[in-house]
């Protein structure tokens, strides 16, 4: 019965998704003193937990691929917020690691996102927040990146 509830109330679930995600990266941009666009901060947060992980990690961990993360390495190196250094082991791979101006901004920016999540998060219950977050992973589950469904999930929906 709630399925059926909920199907008749049209929320236009995408179109609020899409809107919520262009305005909160446009508003997040556009703040003065900020040192770093959200993409930079996210790269910045991953350091921030495990420094000199390979690229091909930390582009996994913020859902890009190759291209994307080559790009944004490119962008915060060129910002001097980390730096780029070969693989030990494997020469042909590369590592991150935060300079003196990443670490800085990577305080910086945990000071903004908690700021920021405390504005998203005013006038909801703890309670809603959590099933709002639920709802939101699971979208990641439901829609994975190409490269990580297993191969039994490419064939699901072709009998």
């Amino acid at each position: 019965m709630r399925n059926k509830e909920i199907a008749a109330r049209p929320h236009r679930l995408i179109y609020l998704l899409s809107v919520a995600q262009r305005r909160l990266q446009r508003w997040m941009a556009s703040q003065p003193g900020s040192e770093v666009t959200p993409a930079q901060a996210g790269l910045l947060f991953i350091l921030g937990r495990q420094d000199g992980v390979l690229m091909g990690e930390a582009g996994a961990a913020l859902d890009m691929g190759p291209a994307g993360i080559s790009g944004l390495v490119d962008r915060t190196a060129a910002a001097r917020l980390i730096e780029r250094r070969a693989d030990r082991e494997d020469g042909r791979a590369w590592r991150v690691w935060l300079t003196p101006k990443g670490r800085s901004a990577l305080a910086q920016a945990k000071t903004s996102a908690a700021a920021i999540n405390a504005a998203l998060t005013d006038g909801f219950t703890a309670a809603e927040i959590d099933i709002v977050a639920r709802w939101l992973t699971s979208i990641q589950d439901k829609f994975p990146r190409p490269s990580d469904q297993k191969p039994s999930d490419e064939h699901q929906g072709a009998e």
